[in-house]
């Protein structure tokens, strides 16, 4: 009888326990192929609702839907054995109520498999994560910059420029602290604002554009990789595949123009070679 090796999965009480502790390494992923080539090297995989921007070519993230969700989360569940997989609730899941947010919240949990849910907002959700936390379901918090506010904000601008702006973004913070959040994703925050908030709070803060005082950090995926011809500008690209792609592409066309490709009858003719 074979054994069956079983690989654990980073908990949710191990990231918040990573609190001023070793920085929790988090990337985006939507696909199976990709979360295997990640899984071995970070912490938590965020099936983000940026899959809209990534994927799809969507302006904003706002027409992302459950199911689109749901569907990009199992791929990553299918793919990954050891990192934390957190989904993102889409714009207009979870906002109605606590009772309609912990109905789609367990959806999501009951067909991916996945271990938490984000959701973006701070003292206007608060009530809803803690509905939920108490419920079984584990809840990651986003505030600063929620790209689900898109035509609220006007874009995506920067959060915490001007000091006045901080209390309320700090009450955001404490907020999704108190109703029982394990982490909290600071995203296009000042970053002396996300370092005061990072001190301020019990629970693991998640950087994207924000302060390296952070618990950790969060990056998407194809920006860090250089698919996204237009990246943040706080982004540090750690390859540049976009080009290498459209290079192999390349290559490959011309080699299919020039009938420079194996066919069936060479395969044959190759087995039978070696015969």
């Amino acid at each position: 009888m074979s054994a069956v090796v079983t690989t654990k999965r980073v908990t949710v009480p191990e990231i918040r326990a990573r609190k001023s502790k070793a920085p929790v390494v988090c990337l985006t992923c939507y696909h199976a192929h990709t979360a295997r080539l990640l899984d071995a090297h970070v912490d938590l995989m965020l099936v983000g609702d940026s899959l809209g921007n990534v994927m799809h070519g969507l302006e904003s993230t706002i027409p992302v839907t459950l199911d689109m969700m749901i569907t990009a989360a199992k791929a990553v569940m299918r793919g990954s054995q050891h990192a934390l997989v957190v989904v993102d609730m889409p714009f207009g899941s979870y906002e109605e109520s606590p009772q309609i947010a912990f109905r789609n919240a367990v959806t999501v949990m009951k067909e991916t498999g996945c271990q938490a849910v984000k959701m973006e907002g701070g003292t206007r959700i608060a009530e809803t994560v803690h509905y939920l936390s108490e419920r079984g379901i584990p809840v990651m918090g986003h505030i600063g910059l929620t790209p689900q506010m898109f035509n609220v904000l006007g874009g995506f601008k920067t959060q915490g420029r001007t000091e006045a702006e901080w209390p309320a973004i700090e009450a955001d913070a404490r907020a999704i602290d108190t109703a029982g959040a394990f982490a909290v994703v600071l995203e296009g925050m000042a970053e002396p604002l996300a370092a005061k908030i990072t001190t301020e709070i019990a629970i693991p803060t998640i950087g994207i554009g924000a302060s390296a005082q952070c618990d950790g950090q969060i990056l998407v995926m194809e920006d860090m990789l250089g698919l996204n011809p237009n990246p943040p500008k706080f982004v540090r690209q750690y390859a540049t595949l976009g080009p290498q792609i459209e290079h192999a592409v390349k290559a490959y066309a011309e080699d299919v123009r020039a009938r420079r490709f194996p066919g069936a009858e060479n395969i044959y003719a190759m087995k039978q070679k070696t015969a």
